[in-house]
């Protein structure tokens, strides 16, 4: 998708602090749009903290073993996607609908002192680049890429639809990679190492291994087997 102009993040003016949003089965990606219903007191203080300030929450992936201490401040993966808030509505009983926009990638480089009842930790913003290849290669990845997602979505007029428009769109291969990356059913480990790699050819390769792996292997053709006749008669 493309990213409204007065939504994008200008490095400029991010202060380098954000709000730690950690989530055990979500990895947020950029170009992507992810609906929230936000309940928990702590995180509503941290909606409530970011709509009176900047807009920007990090999304962050609960590393494992994070059951034994959810309430507290279970470890998250160093690489987060920092997103910002494009519309929200309270509810009667207090909590939120939200809908936030990935925008870029991030690594954590400290969590600060708590002080909320919210996290919040010092990030560095991480550039996309792109490793050396030639033009028709990074056309042959955006198209094995999109054949494969094709492959994988479901048989309905929706779906195809969807995928439409996406083929409509001139994504570059970096959008392109994230936007499905978030899509596909994929482990939420294997999206974290998608969202934690830079490169985006790179990441485009390791995707179509994942993609690969789950398309439906066809059943082997039954082969008949040729009945020889003896070479010389029993009788």
């Amino acid at each position: 998708m493309t990213v409204p102009e007065e939504f994008c993040l200008r490095p400029e003016e991010f202060c380098g602090v954000a709000r730690l949003f950690p989530l055990p089965n979500l990895v947020l990606f950029p170009h992507v749009m992810q609906p929230l219903r936000i309940f928990e007191p702590r995180y509503r203080e941290l909606l409530e903290d970011t709509l009176a300030d900047d807009g920007l929450i990090a999304m962050a992936l609960l590393r494992p073993g994070w059951e034994s201490n959810y309430d507290g401040r279970p470890e998250v993966e160093p690489v987060v996607c920092l997103g910002r808030v494009l519309t929200h509505r309270r509810l009667p009983e207090g909590d939120y609908n939200v809908l936030l926009l990935g925008l870029q990638r991030a690594l954590i480089c400290r969590e600060l002192p708590a002080t909320r009842s919210f996290r919040r930790a010092k990030l560095r913003l991480l550039q996309d680049r792109s490793s050396m290849a030639e033009p028709h290669r990074l056309l042959a990845l955006r198209r094995q890429l999109l054949t494969l997602f094709q492959r994988l979505l479901p048989a309905d007029e929706e779906s195809r639809d969807d995928l439409g428009a996406l083929l409509g769109k001139q994504l570059s291969l970096s959008d392109l990679t994230d936007i499905i990356a978030f899509t596909a059913a994929l482990d939420i480990r294997i999206k974290q190492g998608l969202l934690s790699e830079c490169d985006s050819v790179r990441r485009a390769q390791r995707l179509l291994s994942h993609l690969r792996a789950l398309v439906p292997t066809p059943p082997p053709t039954e082969v008949k087997r040729r009945v020889y006749l003896p070479q010389f008669s029993q009788n």
